[in-house]
């Protein structure tokens, strides 16, 4: 009785170890399932993690070259716009110098070049119409200076008249005196189509007063110069 006793005890004791070592598999298999688990999220967590910081990061370049050639597009425009900017000016610049140009060619055009006068054909008299004249010449090489006028005449003794530019031309051709340094005491009327002007230079060192005469189509003609002690005030 105690062998059966002994082999039955034997038995379970057996059986109690194979169920153990059964259940501790389990265990460590599932113990084993839980840690590969714990280790893919992980893995997951942060690889995925990392995936979604470099794409913020690629974004974030990706916005920046945007940025970056934006910037580089609008100085370029901005850069072509300046450029066309300092065209335009160079070009306005161009275009304002040949109107210059323009305007003093046109002026220089107005101005009428008079046939010269041969100055051994002057007549140079002592004296003259009064006492206050040094001397008179008269010249009849003197021609008339040429007109732009066209028309019938009347003398017109507005400063801001062609008629006045060419009576005052008329009277520097006869003297010699440049209009630039001349200072203008009388201008006005001697006759119908006549005039008479008194004029000196402008340090007065030189005074003179001129008579002229209207030759139609051709313009103003000098007939007489007096040289001048003084000026005479009017």
């Amino acid at each position: 009785m105690n062998r059966n006793y002994d082999s039955s005890s034997r038995e379970s004791r057996s059986e109690l170890r194979g169920k153990r070592r059964k259940t501790n598999l389990v265990l460590n298999m599932l113990i084993g399932l839980v840690i590969l688990l714990i280790i893919f999220v992980s893995v997951k967590i942060f690889f995925g993690g990392n995936d979604e910081n470099a794409a913020e990061k690629e974004q974030k370049i990706e916005s920046k070259q945007d940025e970056k050639d934006i910037d580089t597009e609008e100085n370029k425009n901005s850069a072509i716009d300046e450029n066309k900017d300092e065209k335009q000016t160079e070009s306005e610049t161009e275009n304002t110098d040949e109107s210059e140009e323009n305007s003093a060619d046109t002026k220089a055009d107005d101005e009428i070049d008079p046939i010269p006068a041969n100055e051994e054909e002057a007549v140079v008299t002592e004296g003259g119409s009064n006492g206050n004249v040094k001397k008179t010449i008269e010249n009849p090489s003197w021609n008339p200076i040429g007109t732009t006028q066209t028309g019938e005449h009347y003398a017109v003794y507005d400063k801001e008249s062609v008629d006045w530019a060419e009576m005052l031309q008329a009277i520097s051709y006869a003297t010699g005196v440049d209009q630039s340094n001349m200072n203008v005491w009388f201008l006005g009327n001697n006759g119908f189509n006549k005039s008479v002007g008194t004029i000196t230079t402008k340090d007065q060192k030189q005074i003179y007063r001129v008579y002229i005469d209207w030759v139609d189509g051709q313009g103003w003609k000098p007939t007489k110069v007096e040289e001048l002690n003084e000026v005479e005030k009017k």
